[in-house]
């Protein structure tokens, strides 16, 4: 079967772009028109930017007449990006109502870096309301259904650029990740993402408020989700960098020294029970991985990382502290059913029973642990999420939600607590819906983490693009 542009990775459509195979303007407007033809099953795109992408298109092929040098990685290609990060000439509203005018005076860096290397902002998408949920709706925009299963959360809070990537509406979607933001949607909807080590992507904002609370300073990545491994590897590249205006940022080499053994750790057990599903697809995606790994010479364990629990304690305890706060200040302006959810949240998050003092000494002690862990182990492979999908808004059970949210995310918190990189990959579809895996390295080693996926993702079956609500890949 021939591909459609549509079907293609960022890097391959700036490939034919650059060689003159097709034109920028024609690979916008397939995008484009895939969002005409498919949007409205899902609600993944907020707000198409239909003129200023075409007449970037126009541009890029002008530029490409006159190219005396090599054109940038992503040349001509389209990307989606979510409405908590700013995009010149729309708004940046975070899925609520009283933003949604709010018109960011700069892009964000990662936007700006993606527009230098050659990238053209195609459309906003949809996410969590003020980006705390793991099901992606908000009282401006609505809800975006999963495309493999709209009964089924399409996950949060980046679940509109996910859905979009998905579905073919784009070949790449900027996101962020403050607690599986980034990977849990890419697991839900059958993508590939890639949550950077904290600091290695800046992040900026121009509106206010400008400065986060100590969890988004210690734990908030700004990342890319797309269908190929290739496609995150050279948006790394892009994306990474000391910004000036984030002073968590910095500048790191983007490959390391060699690992002393390519060692993958299985991770198939999670405390707090069982993650999986009576046909044990997970665990069964996970050991696929480390057999793959294996064929390419890879030493293969299953071994359990640092105190998972102790984590997972610490992490509802950093972002239910500043939950807590500035939830005084939204409650005026967010739905009664975030409100709700939050306040569930933070009372089981325990508060009072640690210091902040305490709090922070643990979480450096649990960091200098998993670094550890590391050496003898370079990557560990686990899965994207500590339970089968849910369906949509069963996060907002006043009795069982908050339970089934940290039995969730059980195996993404390491990520966001300790800041270590984490790549979610697609494993295949079982019983019509995606498996992943993940894929952690230690801090400033997303070279390994990308290593890793691109051995496996070699084995593992194509699950997008996918025409919503059919289970239809092409």
């Amino acid at each position: 079967m021939t591909p459609r542009l549509i079907d293609l990775g960022a890097t391959e459509l700036a490939r034919l772009i650059s060689a003159g195979e097709v034109s920028s303007r024609a690979v916008v407007e397939a995008h484009l028109a895939r969002i005409e033809d498919v949007n409205s099953a899902i609600g993944a795109v907020t707000v198409p930017l239909r003129e200023s992408a075409l007449a970037s298109a126009d541009a890029c092929d002008r530029a490409r007449l006159r190219a005396q040098a090599p054109l940038g990685p992503f040349h001509g290609v389209p990307f989606t990006v979510k409405e908590n990060i700013d995009c010149l000439g729309s708004a940046t509203t975070h899925g609520a109502p009283i933003l949604r005018d709010a018109r960011p005076q700069d892009d964000a860096p990662i936007v700006a870096r993606l527009k230098a290397a050659g990238g053209i902002p195609l459309a906003r998408t949809n996410m969590s309301e003020m980006g705390l949920r793991l099901c992606t709706w908000n009282p401006l925009r609505g809800r975006t259904l999963n495309p493999h299963d709209p009964r089924l959360t399409v996950g949060g809070s980046s679940g509109g650029d996910a859905a979009a990537v998905a579905t073919g509406m784009a070949p790449l979607g900027l996101g962020n990740d403050l607690g599986g933001s980034l990977r849990i949607p890419a697991h839900c909807c059958g993508v590939a993402a890639l949550k950077p080590t904290t600091g290695r992507v800046p992040h900026v904002a121009t509106l206010a408020p400008r400065d986060h609370g100590l969890a988004g300073q210690l734990m908030l990545a700004d990342g890319a989700l797309a269908r190929r491994v290739a496609d995150l590897r050279v948006a790394l590249s892009v994306l990474a960098g000391r910004d000036v205006r984030d002073p968590r940022s910095v500048d790191a080499p983007l490959v390391g020294a060699a690992p002393l053994a390519r060692r993958a750790a299985l991770v198939t057990t999670l405390p707090g029970g069982p993650f999986d599903d009576e046909s044990g697809t997970a665990v069964a995606a996970i050991r696929r991985a480390g057999a793959a790994l294996r064929a390419a010479g890879w030493e293969i364990v299953e071994v359990e990382p640092p105190e998972l629990q102790k984590v997972n304690d610490l992490f509802g305890k950093v972002l239910g502290a500043d939950m807590a706060v500035a939830m005084a200040g939204l409650q005026p302006f967010v739905s009664p059913e975030l409100a709700g959810h939050v306040r569930r949240l933070c009372h089981a998050a325990a508060l009072d029973e640690m210091t902040p003092y305490e709090v922070h000494t643990e979480r450096s002690r649990l960091g200098r642990a998993w670094s550890s862990f590391f050496v003898d182990h370079p990557v560990a492979i686990g899965p994207t999420w500590g339970r089968p999908v849910w369906p949509i808004d069963s996060d907002l059970d006043a009795v069982h939600g908050v339970e089934l949210l940290q039995a969730t995310v059980r195996f993404t918190t390491p990520g966001n607590l300790l800041g270590f990189p984490s790549v979610a990959l697609p494993m295949g579809l079982e019983a019509g819906l995606p498996t992943s895996v993940q894929i952690y390295a230690d801090s400033w080693r997303e070279d390994l983490c990308l290593e890793a996926a691109e051995i496996i993702e070699r084995a593992a079956p194509r699950v997008v693009p996918v025409d919503p609500g059919s289970g239809k890949v092409r």
